[in-house]
């Protein structure tokens, strides 16, 4: 299967939509001396901007395309990986972000477990992703599959109940339009 990403990569951040950096910032608890990873971050559009904030940036992302082009933009460590298995140590992360990002992933539970095995008690993780409920992302979720990715969107509400089974507590944020936040606190 051809990684739609790779192809992407020298455009990706021209015709994607900007962050919210103010908002991100505000639930991941920004900032922190601590060490964050960016799980399927990319081109680091989102999280190379928050580098000031951290102690040390991690971007993890199967595209090594895109990771070529997060390297260009902040001091950061570029890690091509399969977010189903990091390759980082148990507790490592004080926080971890997910942007727009989750619904790529091919095992969805296996990144939950993973992600929150590498991320320290006392930590905390940020998943952002668009309302599947919303008709202009089914619209987007019905192009990705026309242009044959592995896209699977959840409504907040699964992601919640996926996150509930390694018994965490969680809480949702919404922006009233077509983007959630689930956050969790270790």
């Amino acid at each position: 299967m051809a990684n739609h990403f790779d192809f992407v990569a020298p455009i990706y951040d021209y015709f994607i939509r900007k962050p919210d950096l103010v908002r991100l910032r505000e639930l991941l608890k920004l900032p922190t001396d601590g060490r964050m990873l960016d799980v399927g971050g990319g081109t680091g559009r989102v999280s190379s901007p928050l580098r000031p904030l951290v102690g040390e940036l991690v971007i993890g992302d199967l595209s090594r395309a895109m990771l070529r082009h997060a390297r260009t933009k902040a001091e950061l460590w570029a890690v091509q990986t399969c977010v189903e298995l990091l390759p980082f140590p148990d507790a490592c992360f004080d926080r971890i972000l997910v942007v727009d990002a989750f619904h790529h992933f091919h095992d969805q539970r296996a990144a939950i477990r993973e992600i929150l095995r590498v991320l320290k008690p006392g930590g905390r993780l940020v998943i952002e992703e668009q309302d599947i409920n919303r008709f202009a992302i089914k619209m987007i979720a019905w192009m990705e599959k026309l242009v044959l990715m592995r896209s699977h969107f959840c409504m907040s509400n699964e992601i919640v109940d996926m996150i509930a089974a390694h018994g965490l507590p969680t809480h949702v944020e919404r922006d009233g339009r077509f983007l959630f936040w689930v956050v969790v606190d270790t």
